[in-house]
This record gives C-alpha cells, sequence and structure tokens, in this order.
C-alpha cells in the first residue's frame, strides 16, 4: 500500500486497520542521546528522523497547586527544592539520575482543600499558547498525530504530591478524599485542554500516564480500581471520544489483573508493556489483541546485547503485529546503555519485521 502519513498510521493502528509498516514511537534518555551524537550521530539531526522514528507530538498544561518552588541546598553533587507540587525534592547532578523525594506537604487530607482550591484556580499560563501558536500549523502539514496529554488519577498523586504510603492508606481508609483527588485532577485537566479545543486545536488523541503495579502485582485490588479510580478513568475516555479522539493509558508495572475493568473503561491503547514488572506482551496480545491495542513491550534491559534484542524483536515483533493494533518501542524508554551503533541495528529491525 502507499506510504501513510504518520497521523494515518497511527490511527489505523488504534483500530486494528491495515497500515504500511507498524509505527515507531519511543522515548531516549537525555544521556542516551549525548552518547549518540558522542558516537557518530550528527549534531543538527533529532535522533526520531535520523532513525526513522514516529514523532510523539504531546501537548500537556499545568494541573498543579503551583506550590512555591524555591532551592533550599544546593552543592556540586545535587541540589534540595520545592516542587510545584508542594513535595522537597534531591535532585542529582548526574545525567538521567532520578531525583529523591524527601517530603510531601500536601502529605494528607486536612491539607487538601488548600491544594484543591489553587488547582481549580485558572490561570492563563497554565496553557502552552506560545508552543502551540509557533508549532501546530507544521504539525497539521506534516501531518502528525497529536495528542493531549491529561494528568490524573494514582500516579500524580503517589508520586507526585502525597507519597506512595500516605496515599494507599488513603484509598482504604479516606476513599471520599482519594476520589475527590482524582476528581480534582481530572476536571482541571480537563477544563485546561477544553480551553484549546475552544481555541481551533484539533487533536487525534489523549494521553496520561497513571503508574499503577510495580513488580508483579499492582498497587491495589481490582476492586479498589474499579471502586475508585475506574469512573475517573472512565470520564476521561468517554470525554474523548465525543470529541472524535482515540485514548492511550501509560501505565508502568505489573497490571495485568486490573486489564478487564480497564478495557471496559474502553481506551484503545496501552503502553509501555513494562517486562521486568512481569508484563507479557505475547499473552496480552492472545488474550486481550482483539479489543486493545498495543504500544512498547520490548525490553529495555536487552537493547545493550544486540544479539540478544534482535532475537526478542524477531520473537515479539511477528505476534503483536499480527492483525493490526502494535506501536514498535521499549518497554519504557531508551536507557543511555544503548549504543550508537545498536540503535542503528535495533531501528533497521524494527523497520524490516515491520512491514505489512
Amino acid at each position: 500500500m502507499k506510504t501513510l502519513t504518520e497521523r494515518e498510521r497511527i490511527l489505523r493502528t488504534y483500530r486494528h486497520q491495515e497500515v504500511d509498516r507498524i509505527p515507531m514511537l519511543d522515548s531516549a534518555w537525555d544521556g542516551t542521546i549525548r552518547r549518540w551524537q558522542n558516537e557518530g550521530m550528527p549534531q543538527n539531526v533529532s535522533w526520531v528522523d535520523y532513525f526513522g522514528f514516529d514523532h510523539q507530538i504531546r501537548v500537556g498544561t499545568d494541573n498543579s497547586p503551583r506550590f512555591a518552588q524555591k532551592v533550599l541546598e544546593e552543592n556540586d553533587r545535587y541540589k534540595i527544592v520545592t516542587t510545584q507540587w508542594g513535595t522537597t525534592q534531591k535532585r542529582f547532578r548526574e545525567l538521567d539520575s532520578t531525583p529523591e523525594n524527601l517530603n510531601y506537604y500536601y502529605d494528607c487530607s486536612e491539607r487538601w482543600e488548600e491544594a484543591k482550591q489553587a488547582m481549580l484556580t485558572y490561570h492563563e499560563d497554565r496553557i502552552p499558547w506560545d508552543y502551540l501558536k509557533k508549532n501546530y500549523p507544521r504539525w497539521k502539514a506534516e501531518g502528525r498525530f497529536l495528542q493531549l496529554t491529561v494528568w490524573f488519577g494514582f500516579d500524580v498523586a503517589h508520586s507526585h504530591m502525597i507519597g506512595t504510603e500516605n496515599f494507599l492508606i488513603g484509598l482504604l481508609d479516606e476513599p471520599e478524599w482519594a476520589t475527590d483527588v482524582f476528581d480534582t485532577y481530572l476536571k482541571t485537566s480537563l477544563d485546561l485542554c477544553q480551553r484549546i479545543l475552544d481555541a481551533g486545536y484539533e487533536f487525534d488523541g489523549v494521553f496520561w500516564y497513571d503508574d499503577m503495579g510495580y513488580k508483579g502485582t499492582p498497587f491495589f485490588s481490582p476492586q479498589i480500581y474499579r471502586e475508585l479510580l475506574q469512573p475517573y478513568h472512565k470520564k476521561v475516555v468517554d470525554w474523548a471520544h465525543e470529541r472524535g479522539m482515540v485514548t492511550e493509558l501509560h501505565s508502568c508495572g505489573f497490571i495485568e489483573p486490573l486489564l478487564p475493568d480497564i478495557i471496559q473503561t474502553g481506551v484503545e491503547m496501552l503502553n509501555p508493556l513494562e517486562i521486568k514488572a512481569g508484563m507479557d506482551p505475547q499473552r496480552l496480545k492472545s488474550t486481550w489483541g482483539d479489543k486493545l491495542a498495543f504500544h512498547g513491550g520490548i525490553n529495555a534491559q536487552l537493547w545493550n546485547d544486540i544479539d540478544r534484542v534482535k532475537a526478542e524483536m524477531e520473537r515479539i515483533i511477528p505476534l503483536m503485529k499480527e492483525g493490526g493494533g502494535y506501536i514498535f518501542a521499549s518497554d519504557h524508554s531508551i536507557p543511555n546503555s544503548v549504543s550508537f551503533q545498536n540503535m542503528r541495528e535495533i531501528a533497521a529491525l524494527a523497520h524490516k519485521l515491520g512491514k505489512y
């Protein structure tokens, strides 16, 4: 068939329709890109274009409580700051390091009303208007697939604002507080996104992060998901579908026990299928492939071993692309252990295996 635009290719993948090749959408760490440039990739070309991947165009908004951001301590190794979410965070200076959350201001229901009122207060700069104005015409002319990013659910609450232990206890002991957190985040996100649509910008899909699992198990039971969180996932899916957009859920960790209920919400695409947490792309495809499209599932821990990652790709991609509904990517992102040469071979094999 003819070569499709990225928008055509990705939308058809969501719908399990015929495409020219599987889409290739991934993210690379800053240190990974720097390594590739040091090993021969041209500095003036994006890695996406160089390796022939498709572009991820996502536009998000700021629905935080806008807590005062301050530097509390700084040295050659790290700095300690307060974030817009009210978290005191240690940020290390090494590329690709993970920050450490030291404490949370909004760590209990007693402080929630303060955060809630701040989140519901509209400010024009919560939306990246200049970024949209500058880039949107080019995206449309180039046939890009455009996603609005919403920010709500368990992930942002536990990891950015309240703390994992605090919020897990809250789910059991104060479910009304937990659902008010979900509701406020979602209302704020959708209000901001609607303002973007009302301004005349058109998008193809809605994407959100909601990491609900860790190794071997979700953070909470399917019952908790059904009773507390699923209604808000359903709201965003319905909101998107009413406006002609498809939906993609990103959830790291092992969430297979939640999938029957996630599928009932109407989500079309699941990402990233994290292997090290216990997700099995082939099992997911055989069980849910007629109801759900998949994005990811190639073990990032193998990408530094070219023989092993090629064998994994040859095992997984043919099955995942059968009948459509698959986007090639790592099972999280591309780490800085991946050499330029390895990435060249991985990209070439993905193009080869991904053809229909």
